[in-house]
């Protein structure tokens, strides 16, 4: 690991700990922006780009849901 690499010193939280909690905020945070997304396609009429941005919003909100899973066997044990 290099010196500016983070390892919980500072945050209190370990790497993967964190890597985790940003993974299903990124994915949240993607399904939500992908919403905008499938409006304006829909908005010029363009069906082929909203179904490719539909598609890549059930992988964002799959993956946040796997991820909360992980989070909340992990806060329970």
């Amino acid at each position: 690991m290099t010196g500016n690499t983070e390892t919980g010193g500072i945050t209190g939280t370990k790497d993967k700990d964190y890597n985790l909690l940003w993974y299903v905020e990124s994915c949240l945070s993607n399904a939500l922006r992908l919403e905008t997304y499938i409006e304006d396609a829909e908005r010029d009429g363009d069906s082929e780009v909203a179904e490719l941005f539909r598609k890549a919003q059930a992988d964002s909100r799959k993956g946040a849901e796997l991820g909360k899973q992980l989070l909340r066997s992990r806060m329970a044990g």
